[in-house]
């Protein structure tokens, strides 16, 4: 399995990302089946939700909410 990481990531409304991979793809990544559990809750908190920024191998949210490159990429669906 290749990894690919992303390189812009925008967020965009009903806790959905679009993401830009490495590979120039351009991918949505919907957060909502992670808000339930408490490590991802704050989240739902729009202004938390829009701080979404790049990090050096992924992306991460204000207090220390990160999601792993492979599960954005293969977890996401592309634009086509």
């Amino acid at each position: 399995m290749e990894s690919y990481y992303p390189i812009e990531v925008k967020p965009l409304e009903q806790y959905k990302l679009l993401i830009t991979f490495d590979n120039s793809e351009k991918r949505i990544f919907d957060v909502t089946p992670y808000l339930s559990n408490s490590f991802f809750a704050p989240l739902k908190n729009p202004f938390v939700f829009q701080s979404v920024k790049l990090s050096p191998i992924s992306i991460e949210w204000i207090g220390g909410i990160d999601k792993c490159p492979d599960e954005l990429y293969y977890n996401s669906v592309p634009i086509h």
